[in-house]
């Protein structure tokens, strides 16, 4: 995964099953009790997977394609981060490696010495901080191992030159170092649109991989190798290809791997799935239990190489807080339920690279709790209250997940029960009179944190808000540059729908009214603005569009907008 291109295993054939699961979520069956009996007993690699939890990706760095591993904006790496990612309680790092401008003419395909020793000084930093570790093939496999029916021979060549020379730099290391394969093997850049002959090059690539490094010496006898499936998707037809590849090459040390980000519409906030809903939480059950039957209840670990958003892409504020958190709770509980092994996707928008703090506190706790014990979380995040209408009690659904409720406070004062709120099993109720004490100047925007606490897990935090209509104004822009001026007046933005007169969906993805947040549109609270972003205008007819906006207070507002060329006139409804 990148931020230079937009996520790109989501192929057509992915992308269509997940669009027909918008109508129908079915999820699989759990392991019964006699199935979970007939598991294979706990191999040396699984003991080995489940001492990697959790891993991290030290993404767009080492991977990026241009000069150096600077040239996609993160610094150099230093022997600091890997010892605070260590110190941070990660078990394991995985490496992404792009080798494209740094090997060689043919027929030798020599790697520059130089960067060889750069790789090899990052794997000793992190073997040093006690970390498992795993390198690749990384972004190549766009970049030329996708031309492979076009250019078999070269590509064949160049691949098993580039593995030979990693093979023998790193025999004498401990088992600790892993390598895997090639991340996201896709031939669909190269023209490849052949599912079977797609998957005969896999196999090739992923049979002379696992020759060339167990007989290259040393510790590469027996080190652990990860395969992935085709463009690493968790598809059943694609898992059972891997599963043929490694039952055929009868090693007891192989591993297989899996991406996940989640169910597509919820992962870049589009068709209106803004909550973590039954759809999204199906997706990771299916997905998880299909990998579990696959894999590991016969004896082969699994291991999610790359784990998150996609819309975190584009802006880790894609999807809602709350929706992200409860989203990453039960993935991180239910992978570790089905005993695989995650490795959060990092290309700097989680651990900032110099000052090692984490952009969300939140997320890294809750992604950390996740490996002990469930947290529990609640419907919402955010409470809004209308500054106009009348105070009432409001209710709060809690989602226990096991444990018990223990205390609610806002601004670092503790409610009292009875006085300030009630509970009624999973029904939190806080008191018209509470709420009023606490707005009682009824200023628009004005918040209230809460923070509910439970015997287990982290806590929630939860925002009230004062708020009022939005209202937008006039505008005239371009369809290169649009934006609607807003006053939000404490409301925060969930989505965005944009239709023709006659009803029919505007805009790329016209399968849906809804349009992608971040790609589409994204609001500015800072500037107090809605800026349409050239993606929409590329798919849309000269015309009028109405555009509506939903609010997490439940508002829904209209705003028109008139395309012609390239100008654009907004116009408040």
């Amino acid at each position: 995964m990148t931020t230079k291109m937009h996520k790109s295993f989501l192929s057509l054939t992915i992308v269509t099953a997940l669009l027909l699961s918008l109508f129908s979520s079915v999820t699989a069956a759990a392991p019964t009790d006699e199935q979970q009996a007939k598991v294979a007993p706990k191999s040396k690699m699984q003991s080995y997977v489940d001492n990697m939890q959790p891993g991290w990706n030290l993404g767009n760095t080492l991977d990026a394609t241009g000069d150096d591993e600077t040239s996609w904006g993160n610094p150099r790496v230093t022997k600091e981060l890997i010892n605070q990612i260590s110190a941070q309680g990660y078990k394991s790092i995985r490496l992404p490696i792009t080798w494209d401008n740094h090997i060689g003419e043919a027929p030798d395909y020599t790697i520059e010495k130089a960067y060889l020793d750069r790789v090899e000084e990052v794997v000793g930093w992190a073997l040093d901080a006690d970390l498992y570790v795993m390198i690749n093939i990384h972004h190549d496999s766009w970049l030329w191992v996708s031309h492979m029916e076009e250019k078999h021979d070269e590509v064949l060549a160049r691949y098993n030159a580039a593995w030979t020379q990693i093979a023998d730099r790193f025999k004498d290391q401990s088992d600790k170092l892993m390598f895997e394969s090639i991340n996201e093997p896709r031939f669909t850049d190269g023209g490849s649109t052949d599912e079977t002959k797609m998957e005969e090059m896999l196999v090739e690539l992923n049979t002379s991989f696992h020759t060339i490094v167990r007989k290259s010496g040393g510790n590469n006898a027996e080190r652990p190798l990860v395969l992935p499936s085709l463009e690493t998707t968790p598809s059943e037809e694609r898992m059972n290809a891997l599963y043929k590849t490694i039952t055929a090459l009868n090693d007891p040390n192989l591993i297989a791997t899996v991406h996940y980000y989640g169910f597509w519409p919820f992962s870049v906030n589009i068709a209106g799935h803004t909550t973590f809903d039954k759809d999204t939480k199906n997706d990771i059950t299916q997905t998880f239990n299909n990998v579990y039957s696959t894999f590991i209840a016969k004896g082969i670990p699994v291991i999610v190489g790359e784990f998150g958003l996609l819309g975190f892409d584009t802006d880790t504020g894609v999807i809602e807080q709350g929706e992200k958190l409860k989203f990453f709770e039960y993935l991180t509980y239910y992978s570790k339920e089905k005993k695989i092994a995650t490795m959060l996707w990092d290309n700097g928008q989680h651990l900032n690279r110099t000052t090692h703090k984490w952009s969300d506190p939140e997320l890294h706790n809750i992604l950390m709790s996740g490996l002990k014990e469930r947290s529990s979380t609640l419907e919402s995040d955010l409470i809004f209250l209308n500054k106009n209408s009348k105070m009432k009690d409001t209710n709060v659904n809690l989602n226990l997940n096991g444990n018990k409720f223990k205390t609610i406070s806002a601004n670092n004062k503790y409610l009292i029960e009875g006085k300030d709120y009630t509970l009624k099993g999973e029904v939190l109720t806080l008191k018209a009179s509470k709420l009023s004490a606490l707005t009682a100047s009824k200023k628009i925007g004005e918040e209230v944190g809460f923070t509910v606490k439970f015997n287990k897990g982290v806590t929630w935090k939860l925002k009230l808000t004062v708020s009022d209509i939005v209202k937008f104004s006039n505008a005239k822009g371009t369809t290169e540059a649009f934006a609607i001026p807003t006053t939000f007046n404490g409301n925060q933005l969930a989505t965005m729908e944009a239709v023709y007169p006659d009803g029919s969906n505007a805009g790329p993805q016209d399968w849906t009214s809804f349009k992608e947040f971040g790609y589409t549109f994204t609001p500015s609270y800072d500037t107090k603005e809605i800026k349409l972003l050239p993606n929409f205008f590329k798919d849309v007819k000269d015309s009028d569009v109405t555009l509506k906006f939903h609010f997490w207070n439940g508002d829904v507002i209209s705003y028109k907008i008139t395309k012609n060329g390239t100008n654009v006139v907004g116009t408040a409804l």
